[in-house]
């Protein structure tokens, strides 16, 4: 699920079509002068990272004083975060994590909107299994979607609070989609970590079921003993010191974005969104609403990172054994632009 940080830092055509409509920033309001700003989204059409390209159909970036260039990342191609850290693109649709990877490898970057507060994920049980929580992998075999990956990171998190260690279960790289389906209907794991539309696939199918909720803020309450922030909008700090009014645009539509998602109903926003997002081969609009409806909970109502989130996090990464060294938790997430916005709209912090 995390981009890796060696992945070649080559733009895919279709950021580099975005990329050349980068103009100058300008102060004058008129749509043709205001700041143009980038963002690359890790996957912009997935379930789980729906506000971005929301908040650009609605029209908040105009109005709130940016013109934003969206792209997206692809499979093979450079990944969100590395084309935000490379200086290719101003902002990064990812998960909060890469911070904490970042600092690690001597970079500054900062989270300037945390938009979820949990990874969107649901771990899907074979029906008639039994599983109903980590405590039941013992002996069994569990998909993941590459070892070491942030699904692998999860499922060892799990195992580890309900004292199973690595010797106790076997995980398997099952990739995502089809493949994880398959691995599914043959048997080849009792269970498996994924999202949206898969989710749905196998519940159609009737291959499984949700054995647990890693989709909703509540869910990763539960499971993982608090929430775990995901979607985020990342920068280099030292770009977001030079450009605080560029960066306050951005957090202000992000969170009128978040407010507009916690007050309307999964239709609503699915009939905002590019009609090829919620109807492809994939999924119907019917199946893309129902999904929503039921994970909608993991999206925060105000941009703000949970109370505890950024060290439920960390904890993730050491027992996965990513921690090399020292990490500063309070380098990695900036509330200040989150806290204005809020206050621009009417709500108090």
């Amino acid at each position: 699920m995390f981009a890796k940080t060696t992945r070649k830092l080559l733009l895919t055509a279709t950021a580099l079509a975005a990329l050349a409509a980068h103009v100058p920033a300008a102060h004058a309001q008129d749509a043709t002068q205001m700041p143009t700003v980038t963002m690359m989204v890790g996957g912009i059409d997935k379930q789980i990272y729906l506000p971005y390209q929301l908040a650009e159909d609605l029209g908040f970036f105009k109005k709130y004083g940016v013109n934003m260039v969206l792209s997206t990342e692809q499979e093979g191609g450079i990944g969100a975060e590395d084309a935000m850290v490379s200086g290719q693109v101003d902002f990064a649709g990812v998960w909060y994590v890469h911070t904490i990877d970042f600092q690690l490898h001597g970079k500054d970057v900062v989270d300037v909107a945390q938009l979820s507060g949990a990874p969107g994920e649901r771990i899907m049980c074979a029906t008639n299994s039994g599983v109903s929580s980590p405590a039941d992998w013992k002996g069994q075999s569990v998909g993941v979607t590459d070892l070491g990956s942030g699904t692998d990171d999860l499922t060892l998190y799990l195992a580890a609070r309900y004292h199973l260690s690595t010797q106790d279960f076997t995980r398997v790289g099952v990739g995502a989609g089809q493949t994880l389906v398959s691995a599914l209907q043959n048997n080849r794991i009792v269970c498996g970590m994924t999202t949206q539309p898969t989710v749905n696939a196998i519940e159609t199918m009737k291959l499984g079921y949700s054995g647990i909720d890693l989709a909703t803020t509540a869910g990763a309450e539960k499971w993982l003993g608090g929430a775990w922030p995901a979607a985020a909008v990342l920068a280099r700090a030292d770009w977001v010191k030079a450009h605080p009014q560029e960066t306050q645009a951005v957090v202000d539509a992000m969170v009128a974005t978040m407010h507009w998602i916690d007050t309307h109903s999964a239709q609503d926003i699915a009939d905002h969104l590019p009609p090829d997002f919620v109807t492809n081969p994939l999924t119907t609009e019917a199946q893309y609403v129902a999904a929503l409806a039921k994970d909608k909970g993991q999206f925060l109502p105000d941009g703000m990172m949970p109370p505890g989130g950024p060290e439920k996090v960390l904890d993730v990464e050491k027992l996965a054994g990513k921690i090399s060294g020292p990490v500063d938790l309070s380098a990695t997430w900036d509330p200040q632009y989150v806290i204005a916005a809020n206050k621009l709209e009417g709500y108090s912090q």
